[in-house]
């Protein structure tokens, strides 16, 4: 416990440096372009880190990202549409996607393996489907389905979503530390290693697995509701697209899977390729899925896990060498 407690004080002197940095960049007059850059960098980094933490710690292959996201999204946009401030439909629209982890978890935790991930996978296009037959409140029907324009962010700046979308990312950071350097890590780690010796030396499987996918749909719908908020408009199809799915996948597998580095890494560069490939939208999901089974081919215990081997066999054949 004391070791745990050691490593997370030491890492927080640096984080919090780097957070103060970040958010005094605005008031130090940083271009507008940036400040969209490093907005997308941090939403997109909250859906990576949670998805490293259910794949690359718990074992869980969730493929339901969008789910989290657009129902947190829509719960936002209905819930300025019925009177309810947008600053807490942020916050009802995270609840929203834990409870709807919560309710999905007793019939998908049965399945084991591909079927879990196929169970999961279904899960969004089965919202997409509701949400297109859902009628708008109080008013007319926008776009395919019920589209909806978020109420009340007209005057919010991009200054002002970018240190929210901050606060996100850096939470997400932060709470991946302290689930790594709890008991709670530890037992995550025994399950995604063997869940049948795990549950045989005492962890409760269930429990362990239930908090790790209740805390990772919280912020990554906390993550999809501030970017919808600030889109100030959502739909189905976009809503529950697989990209967000891509999007979580890419990042965790670019920056190393299991490697707490990874998705920070991953995640730049998926922001670069976000505005590269911003041009080429009818392709831009083949090209990103092919850039993803050439990573796993080519580097699968990705970029920061690629440095961490080599450097542990270049110190390896300092020892054997006598140097």
């Amino acid at each position: 416990m004391r070791v745990a407690i050691t490593r997370l004080r030491g890492g927080l002197v640096p984080f919090a440096a780097v957070a103060v940095v970040l958010a005094v960049l605005p008031v130090l007059g940083v271009p507008r372009e940036w400040l969209l850059y490093l907005f997308l960098f941090f939403i997109y980094l909250a859906l990576a880190n949670m998805w490293n933490l259910l794949a690359g710690y718990s074992g869980l292959i969730c493929l339901c990202p969008a789910a989290f996201v657009g129902l947190a999204g829509y719960t936002v946009a209905i819930g300025t549409w019925v009177g309810l401030p947008f600053y807490l439909g942020i916050i009802a629209g995270a609840i929203a996607a834990a409870a709807f982890a919560l309710l999905i978890s007793f019939p998908v935790f049965r399945l084991r393996g591909i079927y879990f991930a196929i169970g999961t996978l279904v899960l969004p296009e089965v919202l997409k489907a509701w949400f297109l037959l859902w009628r708008p409140v109080g008013g007319v029907m926008v776009g395919r389905g019920a589209g909806y324009a978020v109420k009340g962010v007209a005057g919010v700046s991009l200054t002002e979503w970018y240190w929210v979308a901050l606060v996100i990312g850096m939470a997400s950071i932060f709470i991946m530390r302290t689930i790594l350097s709890s008991k709670l890590g530890l037992g995550l780690a025994a399950i995604r290693d063997n869940d049948t010796t795990a549950a045989s030396s005492g962890i409760d499987v269930f429990r362990l697995k239930l908090y790790s996918f209740v805390i990772g749909a919280f912020i990554m719908g906390m993550a999809g509701a501030v970017f919808y908020s600030y889109s100030g408009y959502i739909e189905p199809v976009g809503a529950f697209n697989i990209r967000w799915l891509l999007i979580a996948l890419l990042a965790t597998v670019i920056g190393g899977e299991g490697i707490e580095k990874g998705p920070i890494i991953g995640t730049a560069i998926v922001v670069i390729l976000h505005f590269l490939l911003a041009r080429y939208t009818g392709i831009s999901l083949l090209i990103q899925g092919a850039l993803l089974i050439i990573i796993m081919l080519l580097v699968p215990q990705g970029i920061v896990g690629y440095i961490e081997k080599t450097r542990a066999y270049r110190s390896l054949s300092k020892l054997a060498s006598g140097r």
